[in-house]
């Protein structure tokens, strides 16, 4: 093939690779909300580890796979678990961290506008590789919204209920609140608890087994799983 030729492909493959990285929202916007994270996280070129691990090579890279990096016990089980940061799982966690990683120590409340969040994702993925290739449900997909609706977080659960519901809970997970390899949901704020057993229920979370779980619940039977869990002495 000849030089030339050649040159002008690959300048048609960077060039298609960029636009569709951009059509989830402005890179150039979310340059500056990146100034948000940059306290942690640095991306780009000499990008090194800071009190978060560097995010160039995010896109498609399964999470606490950064070698180097200390993650908290919680992203190493979420990774084990099958967590792979695509668009969808990406926009939830920055919406929500705790959507996705419980305990994770990310200290941020999340960025509650979808546009922003557009925007801050179209910019880092300039930091992947082949952009264009990444797996998601489409090139040019959006963010969505995956906050838990205010009128769930609302329902007053049913501590009664919910220990009648929770034998299958403690067949894994500690009534005491020990966590020998299973992480512990006794006095777990109810709101969490409620945030993550939707984040399954949306496959956010990638545990099939907590995926089933969920999926087979009501929003009345989690808030009642929430209260009994909460207000266990």
């Amino acid at each position: 093939m000849p030089q030339r030729f050649l040159t002008l492909v690959l300048a048609v493959i960077f060039a298609a690779g960029t636009a569709r990285s951009e059509a989830i929202g402005d890179a150039e916007a979310g340059a500056g909300i990146f100034e948000m994270c940059s306290g942690c996280h640095e991306i780009g070129k000499g990008a090194q580890d800071a009190i978060g691990p560097h995010l160039n090579g995010l896109f498609g890279r399964p999470a606490a796979a950064h070698d180097g990096f200390a993650y908290s016990a919680s992203m190493k089980r979420a990774g084990v678990d099958g967590l792979v940061w695509d668009l969808s799982r990406l926009d939830a966690y920055i919406a929500n961290p705790r959507a996705l990683v419980s305990k994770t120590r990310m200290s941020f409340d999340g960025l509650d506008d979808a546009q922003e969040r557009a925007d801050l994702l179209a910019y880092l993925r300039r930091f992947s590789d082949n952009p264009q290739n990444i797996p998601e449900a489409a090139p040019t997909a959006r963010g969505t919204d995956h906050s838990v609706a205010p009128e769930i977080l609302a329902l007053q659960g049913d501590p009664e209920y919910g220990e009648y519901l929770s034998s299958e809970c403690v067949s894994c997970h500690q009534i005491d609140g020990s966590a020998n390899g299973i992480p512990s949901i006794t006095h777990w704020p109810e709101d969490d608890f409620v945030v993550a057993m939707h984040a399954y229920k949306a496959k956010l979370r990638s545990h099939p087994v907590m995926q089933m779980m969920a999926g087979r619940l009501s929003n009345e039977e989690i808030a009642a799983l929430a209260a009994y869990f909460g207000a266990l002495d």
